[in-house]
C-alpha cells in the first residue's frame, strides 16, 4: 500500500515572539519539525510533503533532502494548507497521514498504530483523538447516538453543549486519498476565524455516508502543540528526560539528571559518568569509562575511552583514549588530540593536532599547530599564528621541550628533541636536539630600591 504524509508547517507562531519560524525552534538539539519528520519516516511513510509559508526559505532548507515542499503563500487555515499539497501528491494513491509540524513529541509507534487501525477498519478518514479534563481551546469530536464520528467543532464555534465534550481532536489524521482533494475543494470559511478548516472535511465525508472513525491515543502529551516558549521549555524537559533515561538504562551514570543536558543524537558508552551542569550537544560521541564534567560543554565532539573533561569546553574536535582535559580548558573547532594527551587549566587549543602523550599543562595558547608525540609545552607558551593578515603554522616535532613563557612566532618549526629556553621569543627554526634561546642580558642595579625611597622624600 502506498503511504504518504503531509506535515503542516506554514504558520508563523506569533506567540513565540520570534523572527524564527515556530517549527524551527529546537528541543534537545533538533527542530520541532525534524522530530515530526523523523517520526513519519520511522513509521514507514514513503513520501512526505511539508507545507511551508512563513519563513518558507528557512523551513525548506531544514527539510531539504528529506521531504518535498509545497508553498502556502497566504495562511487561510489548515484545509487551505492541505490543498497546497495537491499538486505534489498528484498521482499518489493509498493512505495520507496529515499532522502538524509543531508536535515534536509524537511517536512513530503511534502513527503506525493509527494507520493500521484506519486500514483494518475500512475508513475514509480517521482522527487521532485524546481525552482531556480541560479541553478548552481544542476542537471537540462529536459523535452520534451510535457513537459514530460525525464532525469536529472548533472551540470558538462550539455550542455550550458541545463544549462539555472531553474528547478532542489532536490535529493528526489518516485519510484515503481517493476523493480527499475533491472534498477539500468543497469546504468553505464559514466560521468565526474565516478560515478553511481541515476538520470540515470530516463532517462532509460523514454526511456523504463515507465511514469516519477515531483512534484514541493513550498519552495525550504526544500530540501537545508548542505555541509559546513556556510550552517549548516543558517539551524540551520531557524530551531530555527521555534521553537521559535511555542513557542511564544503557549503562551511563548521570549523577544529577535535573542539571544535565544531553541532546538526543548524542551517543555515550557504558560506565561513563556525566557530572552536574554539563551540556553535551549535537552529534557528540563519547566512549566508555569517561568522566565528563562538572560544568562542561561538548558540541559535536568525538571522545575516546577513559577520557576526563573537567570544567571545560570542547567544540567540534576529537580526543583519543585516556586524554585529560581541564579544568578550564577551551578546545576549539578543528582540534585533534591523540591518545593520552593532557590539556590543563586555562589552555586554549585551536585547529591543531597534538600527538600521543604530549602535554600542554597550563596557561597556554596553541593555534594552527602540529605537535608531535611526547612533547611538553611549558606554562605561558603562545603560538603567535596571526600576523594581522594571515594565519601561519607552527610545527613541534616529537620529544621537544618548550620552556615556560615561550613565544613561537609562526611560521616556525621546532625539531625533534629540541628545547626552547624559558622566556624566549623564537622566530627561526630550531634543528633537532638543539637549544633555542633568545633573551636580553640581565642587568642588576644595586641599591635601586633604596634610591627610589630616597627620591620620594
Amino acid at each position: 500500500m502506498n503511504l504518504a504524509a503531509v506535515i503542516l508547517a506554514a504558520g508563523k507562531g506569533t506567540r513565540m515572539k520570534s523572527k524564527l519560524p515556530k517549527v524551527l525552534h529546537k528541543l534537545s538539539g533538533s527542530s520541532m519539525l525534524s522530530y515530526v519528520m523523523d517520526a513519519v519516516s520511522a513509521a514507514g511513510i514513503e513520501k512526505t510533503v511539508v507545507v511551508v509559508g512563513c519563513g518558507a526559505d528557512q523551513v525548506a532548507r531544514e527539510v531539504e533532502g528529506r521531504a518535498q515542499v509545497a508553498l502556502q503563500s497566504e495562511q487561510l487555515g489548515t484545509g487551505h494548507a492541505l490543498m497546497q499539497a495537491g499538486t505534489v501528491l498528484k498521482g499518489t494513491s493509498g493512505q495520507l497521514l496529515v499532522l502538524c509540524g509543531d508536535t515534536p513529541l509524537i511517536k512513530s509507534e503511534t502513527l503506525s498504530e493509527l494507520m493500521r487501525f484506519h486500514s483494518s477498519s475500512g475508513l475514509a478518514a480517521t482522527v487521532l483523538t485524546s481525552l482531556m479534563e480541560d479541553p478548552t481551546g481544542y476542537g471537540r469530536v462529536i459523535r452520534d447516538a451510535r457513537d459514530k464520528v460525525i464532525k469536529i467543532v472548533e472551540h470558538k464555534d462550539a455550542s455550550a453543549e458541545e463544549k462539555l465534550v472531553l474528547e478532542i481532536n489532536t490535529g493528526v489524521y489518516c485519510f484515503e486519498l481517493d476523493g480527499l482533494f475533491n472534498a477539500l475543494e468543497r469546504i468553505t470559511p464559514a466560521n468565526v476565524q474565516g478560515e478553511y478548516y481541515l476538520t470540515d472535511v470530516i463532517e462532509l465525508l460523514a454526511g456523504e455516508g463515507r465511514p469516519v472513525g477515531a483512534f484514541l491515543i493513550n498519552d495525550p502529551r504526544e500530540t501537545a502543540g508548542i505555541n509559546d516558549r513556556v510550552q517549548l521549555a516543558e517539551a524540551d524537559r520531557y524530551l531530555r528526560d527521555r534521553v537521559l533515561e535511555d542513557l542511564m538504562r544503557s549503562g551511563v551514570t548521570v549523577v544529577d539528571p535535573r542539571s544535565t543536558f544531553v541532546d538526543r543524537k548524542v551517543r555515550v558508552g557504558r560506565d561513563t559518568v556525566i557530572l552536574p551542569f554539563t551540556f553535551i550537544e549535537g552529534s557528540t560521541v563519547i566512549g566508555e569509562d569517561c568522566v565528563i564534567g562538572p560544568c562542561s560543554r561538548l558540541v559535536n565532539a568525538s571522545v575516546g575511552n577513559g577520557v576526563t573533561v573537567q570544567n571545560s569546553i570542547v567544540l567540534e574536535s576529537s580526543m583519543g583514549d585516556s586524554c585529560n582535559i581541564g579544568p578550564f580548558a577551551y578546545i576549539r573547532p578543528g582540534t585533534s588530540l591523540k591518545q593520552g594527551v593532557k590539556v590543563g587549566d586555562f589552555v586554549e587549543i585551536k585547529k591543531s593536532v597534538i600527538g600521543d602523550g604530549s602535554k600542554v599543562p597550563h596557561l597556554s595558547y596553541v593555534g594552527d599547530a602540529t605537535i608531535g608525540d611526547n612533547v611538553n609545552v611549558g606554562a605561558g607558551t603562545i603560538t603567535c599564528n596571526y600576523d594581522g593578515r594571515n594565519k601561519w603554522h607552527t610545527s613541534i616535532r616529537d620529544g621537544a621541550f618548550i620552556g615556560s613563557n615561550t613565544n613561537l612566532v609562526a611560521p616556525v618549526e621546532i625539531g625533534a628533541g629540541a628545547v626552547t629556553g624559558a622566556g624566549s621569543t623564537i622566530t627561526k627554526d630550531i634543528p633537532p636536539g638543539a637549544l633555542g634561546l633568545e633573551r636580553a642580558r640581565q642587568r642588576v642595579i644595586k641599591d635601586w630600591a633604596v634610591g627610589e625611597k630616597d627620591s620620594d622624600d
